[in-house]
């Protein structure tokens, strides 16, 4: 076993709690659902550029690197895996070409080189019934793994495009790179015991990159699925790329934030996709669109403003049935961005008689735009444009009109990049001693390769088949850098996996293609650290970054023991026995990291010490240069490093001081930097400061902390939980700060920040499971009086989502008392995981509640042994898979026998 020993089941509270107490058993914790979060980023990032750094010699060819896709599968039949010049598969590549319904074992060749699929935590999730739309193998369904793998690594394709648009050559950052296609994501998301399996498999099939689209919110890191399986990659050399997620512009939204992983933000390319609103007073709108059908031609429609029906009260949304036909048929209707998905606003107002749609952003979107493939013609405009148009049909009332045009293709788009408005900001909640995101990379309006059983909006009435899809989220910039690390892979097979991050990290830009400061999609204000990383990357001086901090495997196991975890929450990390903390990091902030996060708490001096390996030049002279507030002082010691040889290292202590007599900036937070220039080098690392808002030991977290106990459970709002819970009221970090951050209303987090159905990913969902017997009723009570939870209930957002149809309708179900999101009485403990909001949703989750009334009172769980499972007993347990989830069936009440050697599961008639 490589990333866990362990297996999934369903089990009772009571029965998880015997488990944690066999000596045998490491831990038991809930199976967390994770959600998913080119042709012309090659040449935005240079690599179109013949004999210049990574395009010199044969550093593109990357043939013997693998990248691992952990998604929802692939396609095969794409022509970006074509294996047409590939040379033979590298020997030492140990994987299989799984096969399946609608996926034979032929499915692969040279290029993709093997596919397998994780789907028991899944089934079992489900109660044994599907999706209509899901295979059980490797096949994409869904699109979205085919569009991250072909990103990563997909070959070269002529003649690219979606419907027109975006044309030209597609090809992935590393283009003769092999793929590995683990599915483990399904339309209902992706099971934390199916990614523990594929990340398992990958190791052992000897992969070089792992790329993974998809996270489920912040939590300590021994509860983190993916940090936990990402530790183990890492111990085997792997580098491990996943994506930041698409909540920002809302502060410390972060997902993926353990310092082993390479955490990846969004940004814009240089190309943009323009279309035209032309109003009745003359005046004309620039948008965005990939409307490809029929124009509209120059005829002037009526304009209708949802927002002036309200019909269901949510009509200024486009809501599935808000819109009155008699009102809007042969007009174009304006939409509100927001709670739905910005294609199936367009479908709605086609379904009610509308002829064209304009979307318009609220304050929560600013002015960022993201193309679509609407069904109708359809133009996205930004907040401020929005307003305008609102104004005018108001004053214009029923002679407002409005004709909508679109103009292709644009290049050399200033400025750009801009940081996605999407993409999730920190600070690191989890440890705010480690800046994330890492960096950002291409992410909005990207065109990849796509899976044919899907159209390009994923609507069920989008019949439109197309082999390539333009999509936007920070589940497109991970695999850009996943394929960058195949690259550097291929360069430098020496270096490991945070010598990669960190030239990715200290050689990224800060400035737009006009060379100003990098700003924010949001409003169009300055950037920081917090939402953009160390920068945007950039290939080329990443292959020669000079110098480079490395973290050894070791180092994050002194991370890990500066942190407030108990002895048996790092072995559930790092996979150790007996871990001592002889070595141990005076502060989280000491790891070796390439950028700093300064928290002034009780103390006015924080002090780190850095080491710097010299991967470039000998004989070279470094000076450091401080870029800081007036607020704080900086010393480095010492100031300048002579490396005489390659492989030399260097240390170096830098102390930060709040100057005496300077205030806080209002913000409590400023930022700066630290770099180190030579004649031919520059390594740069973005530093962040904050004011008392957490201390020096997550003191302001801690006090805020509610422990109310009732067993082995604990109420908390956030911060590491010091003891071993599983199942914990946490409203998530930042929500102390950003209440109205738990409310992410839409479809899908992966696409788009409003387009999911979660009331946050781990906010307010399972942690409702605690009273079995009702015991801890009194802690609801003192829940639902909290300050924060009274102020998040009278956010105008959720009063809008409570007058829903679709969450009337959830609470009508007959068995809603059951199985009630809010009630004393919380067993089920599977469906208010995801409480969606949607017509295809809440069928699904009716027919769920059905399927899955012989599982009451039942969770899903993952359990993690003392020992390894040994190869010998996979018979016993029927399944070769590194993760065993068996079907336990409840009626006849099976019994768990464990010892230290094996896990044995047996039936009882």
């Amino acid at each position: 076993m490589n990333a866990y020993s362990g297996y999934a089941a369903t089990l009772t509270a009571s029965e998880a709690e015997a488990l944690r107490k066999n000596d045998a058993v490491f831990g038991v914790y809930e199976d967390t659902l994770y959600t998913l979060h080119t042709t012309r980023t090659p040449e935005f990032l240079g690599l179109d550029v013949a004999g210049e750094g990574l395009t010199a010699g044969d550093h593109l060819d990357a043939s013997d690197v693998i990248v691992g896709v952990l998604d929802t599968g692939i396609w095969p039949e794409s022509k970006s895996f074509d294996d047409k010049g590939m040379p033979p598969v590298p020997k030492r590549w140990k994987g299989v070409c799984e096969s399946g319904p609608e996926f034979p074992r032929s499915s692969c060749n040279k290029k993709l080189i093997g596919a397998r699929s994780f789907s028991h935590g899944y089934k079992m999730a489900s109660g044994g019934m599907l999706n209509s739309d899901d295979v059980v193998s490797p096949r994409d369904t869904d699109g979205h793994g085919t569009h991250t793998a072909s990103t990563a690594a997909g070959g070269h394709v002529a003649n690219a495009s979606l419907l027109g648009y975006a044309s030209g050559t597609a090809r992935g950052m590393a283009p003769r790179a092999r793929v590995a296609a683990y599915k483990v994501c399904f339309k209902t998301g992706c099971f934390g015991s199916d990614i523990l399996g594929g990340i398992d498999k990958a190791i052992s099939d000897g992969v070089d990159v792992l790329s993974l689209s998809l996270g489920g919110g912040s939590a300590p890191y021994f509860r983190d699925t993916i940090a936990i399986g990402a530790f183990s990659a890492i111990e085997k050399g792997i580098f491990v790329s996943c994506s930041a997620g698409n909540s920002g512009p809302t502060r410390a939204s972060l997902a993926n934030t353990a310092p082993w992983i390479m955490t990846v933000g969004a940004g814009t390319l240089d190309r943009d996709f323009p279309a035209f609103a032309a109003l009745g007073n003359g005046k004309k709108f620039t948008g965005v669109s990939l409307y490809s059908g029929k124009g509209m031609g120059r005829t002037t429609r009526g304009l209708y403003y949802g927002g002036n029906g309200r019909r269901n009260g949510s009509s200024n949304l486009c809501m599935p049935g808000s819109l009155d036909p008699s009102l809007v048929k042969g007009k174009v209707v304006m939409c509100d961005r927001g709670v739905n998905a910005r294609v199936e606003k367009g479908e709605v107002v086609k379904e009610a008689g509308g002829v064209g749609m304009i979307l318009a952003n609220t304050a929560a979107s600013g002015e960022e735009l993201v193309a679509d493939s609407h069904l109708l013609p359809a133009v996205a405009v930004g907040m401020k444009m929005g307003d305008e148009i609102r104004e005018y049909v108001r004053s214009a009332g029923d002679k407002a009109t409005a004709v909508l045009s679109f103009g292709g293709t644009v290049l050399n788009v200033r400025p750009s990049p801009v940081v996605a408005a999407f993409s999730s900001r920190g600070p690191n909640m989890v440890t705010p001693q480690i800046m994330k995101p890492d960096v950002i990379g291409p992410g909005v309006n990207i065109l990849a390769a796509w899976s044919e059983a899907a159209g390009p909006t994923g609507l069920e009435k989008d019949t439109r088949k197309t082999q390539f899809n333009i999509m936007s989220g920070t589940s497109m910039s991970c695999p850009h850098i996943s394929g960058l690390a195949a690259l550097l892979k291929a360069a430098h097979p020496e270096w490991s996996p945070s010598a990669i991050k960190s030239a990715l990290m200290t050689t990224a830009y800060n400035h737009d293609n006009m060379l100003k400061p990098l700003r924010d999609a949001t409003d169009g204000s300055l950037s920081n650290p917090w939402a953009h990383g160390a920068g945007h990357v950039d290939p080329h001086k990443a292959l020669n970054p000079g110098l480079v901090y490395d973290i050894s495997i070791d180092d994050y196991v002194a991370f890990l023991c500066a942190l407030d975890y108990t002895p048996l929450h790092r072995q559930i990390i790092a996979k150790r026995p007996n871990i001592t903390c002889s070595r141990k990091l005076a502060d989280p902030g000491d790891l070796n990291y390439p950028s700093f996060s300064v928290l002034f708490g009780k103390s006015r001096t924080v002090r780190y010490t850095r080491e710097l390996t010299n991967v470039g030049a000998a004989r070279t002279l470094y000076q450091v240069h401080v870029d800081a507030p007036p607020s704080v002082g900086v010393n480095v010691r010492p100031s300048r490093l002579l490396f005489r040889s390659v492989g030399e290292k260097k240390k170096y202590t830098v102390t930060f001081v709040t100057r005496k007599g300077k205030t806080a900036p209002p913000t409590k937070s400023a930022f700066g930097s630290l770099l180190w220039t030579s004649k031919t080098y520059q390594v740069r690392s973005p530093v962040s400061f904050t004011w008392s808002q957490f201390g020096e030991k997550h003191d302001a977290q801690i006090s805020k902390s509610l422990q109310l106990k009732s067993n082995s459970y604990a109420l908390q709002w956030g911060g590491s939980n010091k003891r071993s819970s599983v199942l914990n009221w946490h409203l998530g970090q930042e929500q102390l700060h950003n209440p109205e951050h738990v409310g992410h209303f839409g479809q899908e987090q992966l696409h788009n920040p409003e387009q999911a159905g979660h009331f946050g990913q781990e906010h307010l969902h399972s942690q409702l499971q605690q009273s079995k017997h009702g015991r801890d009723f009194k802690q609801l009570q003192q829940f639902g009086q909290l300050p924060q939870l009274q102020q998040f209930a009278q956010l105008p957002q959720l009063q809008l989502l409570a007058q829903l149809p679709q969450l009337q309708q959830f609470a009508q179900l007959p068995q809603f008392p059951q199985h009630g999101f809010l009630g004393q009485q919380q067993e089920q403990g599977l469906l208010h995981q995801q409480l969606y909001f949607g017509n295809e949703q809440l069928k699904h989750e009716q027919q769920s509640f059905k399927r899955q009334e012989q599982h009451r009172g039942f969770l899903r769980w993952i359990v993690q042994l003392v020992h390894p499972v040994q190869q010998q007993t996979h018979d016993n347990l029927k399944h070769d898979d590194p993760l065993h989830i068996h079907d336990i069936d409840r009626s006849a009440q099976n019994m768990i026998k464990i010892t230290p050697k094996f896990l044995k599961c047996s039936k009882h008639d």
